[in-house]
């Protein structure tokens, strides 16, 4: 029981952080050794992510959205051209689907490796380099056994396998920012920490959300017009860019992805009253509401630091695309730290006390979230690195590389979702069949324009439909095959060579006049 005085802390006092008593044997390390432990876990946090998604890569079974649309991207940056996409549409910026500037950091190595890999392969580290800062936390406030826990629960979690599986995607740069930020916040230092929240503005739209819920803690916690200040600046900028910003770019001149925040009832006071059932309805939501804090065995949800999720769970759960309720994709990544953070914070109370009770529940918490952990392994990508099929090369893998080989450097090409990162880093591609139509990404049953790229590569037989169920994007295998064959009879192209359900057309003349 704490006395008088430490009953009357206020929200401001900066109780000093100690180690776990009944840990404090093996956390007593000599100066320099812990450090080397967590960039320790981080090297090989990054050659397992890299291995998994550097296999994808090689056995076709990335995609062009959206590997191949953030390579055309860095791309046109290390040109010093805009950050055009042609896969995304016909002279479209990037910049205008999504508010990623970030991107640009990635010019110079990929104009020295101009490769997905290079993509793949800086999102490994970034991924990565975010445990460094969790387990040095965990190990100040809980011990450095804990802080292996941390590290491994972090490491293996399913929202960072999930962005590891599935192509490259921007917000690996947010997860490492958001890691610093909440070592920082934990560790009181509120100006450490709006430093390091800050640049999510240059990572995507929403992020300013994230910088706006950690300036709201440190009002809350610590100097009162810093945090105000900082909420502040989140929701100006992320205001900007889903209004000014993203507009600007948009070759339409609105917000791409405007459908997916549509009022989900007739009027708005009727959608704001039923927001909160919305957001756990259908169950998946639910489901992915538990299971994001499940890895910290929901213990973090006792730590007010766990309140920075809100804002991406709140528009992720509130959102009409389906893709953004469940656990696949990249969208769980940036809330792995928070998470992991949350778990320290709301463990360190019992840490500080001596009672062998509150000792045992700190070790029962950690080897329950590391548990749960390794339950939840099998069920996401990372798995992958103990199949078999990882590590073979299939007939349809090698006959997709010796037809892609025979199109030239420089060339025009119309490639299969799978594809299209085979042949982004040398030549230009857009999906075949034609998507999007007139850049819009949610309207597929208008018809479809002809191809006009030089080749066109077309496979029937992927090796991984996932997301997507097999035969449906972008349009239906039935359409999928139309297209193909009015290539041939209408289009001007001819049948170069086909082998495993891959074929390579050339287009020979040019397309007759249709009316």
């Amino acid at each position: 029981m704490g006395t008088i005085a430490d009953q009357r802390v206020g929200r401001r006092a900066q109780p000093p952080i100690t180690p776990v008593p009944a840990l404090s044997r093996i956390s007593r390390v000599r100066i320099g050794r812990p450090a080397l432990l967590w960039w320790g876990w981080a090297a090989a946090l990054f050659l397992l992510y890299a291995t998994v998604s550097g296999r994808r890569q090689a056995l076709v079974r990335t995609t062009g959205y959206d590997l191949g649309i953030f390579e055309q991207a860095v791309r046109a940056y290390a040109h010093l051209h805009a950050p055009v996409s042609a896969l995304r549409g016909d002279g479209f910026n990037l910049l205008g689907d999504h508010f990623h500037p970030v991107l640009a950091a990635l010019a110079p190595l990929y104009r020295l490796f101009p490769s997905p890999y290079t993509l793949l392969v800086a999102q490994a580290a970034l991924l990565a380099l975010a445990v460094v800062p969790l387990a040095r936390q965990a190990a100040r406030v809980l011990g450095r056994r804990a802080a292996h826990v941390v590290a491994f629960a972090y490491g293996l979690s399913w929202g960072i396998a999930s962005a590891v599986g599935f192509d490259f995607h921007e917000v690996c740069f947010a997860v490492p920012l958001v890691s610093c930020a909440l070592e920082a916040l934990a560790r009181r230092r509120w100006r450490r920490a709006i430093a390091w929240a800050v640049p999510l503005l240059l990572v995507k739209e929403d992020l300013g959300l994230t910088l706006a819920a950690i300036g709201a803690y440190v009002a809350w916690r610590g100097p009162r017009r810093l945090g105000i200040a900082a909420a502040a600046t989140g929701l100006v900028g992320s205001a900007l860019e889903f209004k000014v910003l993203m507009p600007f770019f948009n070759p339409s001149g609105t917000y791409a992805h405007a459908a997916n925040l549509a009022p989900a009832h007739h009027s708005l006071l009727t959608t704001l009253a039923l927001a909160p059932l919305d957001a756990v309805r259908p169950e998946v939501k639910a489901t992915t509401l538990v299971l994001v804090f499940a890895p910290a065995a929901l213990i973090a949800l006792r730590s007010p630091l766990a309140l920075i999720a809100v804002p991406t769970l709140g528009w992720r759960m509130l959102s009409t695309n389906v893709f953004h309720w469940g656990t696949a994709f990249h969208y769980t990544a940036v809330l792995m730290p928070v998470v992991f953070a949350a778990l320290t914070d709301a463990l360190r109370p019992y840490a500080a006390e001596g009672d062998p009770l509150t000792r045992r529940h700190v070790r029962a918490s950690l080897v329950t979230a590391a548990a749960v952990t390794l339950v939840l392994i099998p069920s996401f990508p990372l798995a992958q690195i103990a199949h078999r099929s990882t590590w073979r090369t299939t007939a349809h893998v090698a006959a997709v590389r010796a037809l892609l080989r025979r199109i030239p450097d420089g060339a025009t090409v119309a490639a299969s979702n799978r594809l299209a990162p085979q042949l982004t880093s040398r030549t230009t591609v857009v999906l075949f069949p034609t998507f999007p139509v007139h850049w819009k990404l949610y309207e597929t049953d208008g018809p479809v324009p002809r191809p006009t790229a030089q080749w066109i590569a077309y496979d029937r037989v992927p090796p991984e439909s996932w997301p997507y169920p097999p035969g449906t994007w972008p349009y239906p295998a039935p359409r999928q095959e139309q297209e193909y064959a009015l290539a041939l009879a209408k289009y001007g192209y001819v049948r170069v060579a086909e082998a495993d359900g891959v074929s390579l057309l050339r287009r020979t003349e040019r397309p007759a006049r249709t009316h």
